[in-house]
């Protein structure tokens, strides 16, 4: 600890003027830096709660820049003369500090134990609200100021600094005349006699209340990001448990119980989003049907996060329940409809439904505003001509039509939903994935092939989910 002061110390020399200039310098690039950085950062609304927590830091490193550029200027200045100040007479008061600047919130007091008078600042009358007209507080009195609460902790650090001549580094809320609570922070020590005793007290009291309440409200949005980023995950965790329970399994190839010998080679998989960890609402389906033809679909619901995985479960259950009853594709497009067109939450999605019958090789699909699947055959590949059919729960009462297709052995079937080719969308994703005819073509099974479209477009940023599922005949 370094050594108290004593009554007839002589006071310590500022620093030089050119290596204090060079940091107020350095301090106002600083505080110009920081400020463009949260004006460029700043939302329209501040609903987000990292943006809230970011502008709250903002806000308190540039607190804590103006009051070290005022006190790197009072170290430039160095203390005024002595003679060069003028008499104070009650008609010629000292101007006020400019109120809010570090010289306002910052005021300095003495107590002299011999003669017990006491000497304020003019600073000091400014942050506790007291008229200078009237007598400083003496030690004693000094507590009365002070919440009941903090009053004990005061009379402790000037007893400790007193009797035990330990330095007072603490800090109160004081009550101001007007009913305002302000938080001051004190720093004193002991000045001590020529015999050793103590003489007075000495102690710079600043306002920090503004600090306090920037730093109360840095944690304050940083327990809400906290807050929100834990619901978030939360969220993740049972939208992604949710649609594990619900889709197929994508890693691998799609096995279905097939009672006599297998007619499509399966294969699917789900690609996140790369940008977003929100679980959208895509979705695929392969399901063997009752009277021996199976059912591929694909789609995607409008949205992100829970609410539309269950919304993309409840769609998912409604087509295996419509096709294992035997609803043809267009019917079950238009009940479809109707299903999101009466759900409380309003949704839009889109689908694609093909019922495949393997003793005669016929493709009937049906689709909702959905990209047209593709065949691939012979190391060449087209879109489907797409049946007339609008978003699902975009017009009431729609019908979708439905078209057929005949497929060939080696034919091979590719669904997906939009976001499969990153950065490309429409008739130019459409033609990325075609140009790959070649190489699906002459993939030796479904999941060679998914296993290619995930390699060349599996890596690339992708702003939204998506799936793909392949179906190769085999017989």
């Amino acid at each position: 600890m370094p050594p108290h002061l004593s009554a007839d110390r002589s006071a310590a020399q500022p620093p030089g003027r050119g290596s204090v200039e060079a940091l107020i310098s350095q301090t106002r690039r600083l505080k110009g830096d920081v400020d463009a950085v949260r004006r460029d950062t700043r939302s329209d609304d501040g609903s987000d709660p990292q943006e809230r927590w970011q502008r709250a830091l903002y806000d308190l490193a540039l607190h804590q820049l103006d009051d070290l550029d005022e006190h790197l200027a009072q170290l430039r200045d160095g203390p005024a003369p002595m003679d060069a100040a003028p008499a104070a007479t009650p008609d010629a008061l000292p101007p006020a500090p400019r109120r809010g600047s570090l010289l306002s919130r910052v005021g300095s007091a003495e107590w002299n134990l011999l003669t017990d008078e006491a000497s304020w600042s003019g600073e000091l009358y400014q942050i506790l609200g007291r008229d200078p007209a009237t007598p400083p507080l003496t030690l004693d009195e000094l507590p009365s100021l002070l919440l009941d609460e903090d009053r004990p902790k005061l009379t402790a650090m000037v007893t400790n600094c007193l009797v035990d001549a330990k330095p007072i580094d603490g800090e109160f809320r004081v009550v101001r005349p007007d009913g305002e609570v302000r938080t001051v922070h004190m720093m004193g020590e002991p000045v001590l006699d020529t015999d050793g005793s103590t003489a007075s007290m000495w102690a710079v009291l600043r306002d920090v209340s503004e600090l306090r309440r920037s730093q109360r409200e840095v944690s304050e949005t940083r327990d809400s990001l906290q807050r929100h980023r834990h619901h978030a995950q939360s969220e993740h965790r049972l939208a992604v448990e949710l649609q594990e329970a619900v889709l197929p399994p994508w890693r691998g190839s799609l096995r279905l119980p097939h009672q006599g010998p297998e007619t499509l080679d399966l294969a699917a998989h789900y690609l996140p989003s790369s940008t977003s960890a929100l679980i959208g609402g895509d979705w695929y389906d392969a399901l063997e049907l009752a009277d021996g033809a199976t059912l591929l679909s694909i789609g995607d619901l409008t949205g992100h996060g829970v609410a539309v995985a269950s919304g993309m479960a409840t769609l998912l259950g409604a087509v295996r329940g419509m096709a294992m009853a035997g609803t043809q594709p267009g019917q079950l497009m238009s009940w479809l409809n109707q299903l999101l067109d009466a759900t409380v939450q309003p949704a839009l999605g889109s689908a694609v439904c093909c019922r495949y019958r393997p003793e005669t090789h016929t493709l009937t699909w049906a689709q909702a505003g959905h990209p047209a699947p593709l065949l691939f055959r012979d190391g060449t590949g087209r879109r489907l001509n797409a049946p007339d059919g609008v978003l699902l729960g975009a017009t009431s009462g729609a019908v979708y039509a439905q078209a057929e297709e005949t497929l060939e052995a080696g034919d091979l079937l590719l669904l997906h939903t939009d976001g499969l080719v990153p950065r490309h969308s429409g008739a130019d994703s459409v033609q990325r994935l075609l140009d790959l005819g070649p190489r699906v073509t002459a993939a030796p099974t479904a999941q060679d092939c998914v296993r290619l479209i995930v390699e060349e477009f599996g890596d690339s940023e992708r702003e939204d989910n998506a799936c793909v599922l392949v179906a190769r005949v085999t017989s």
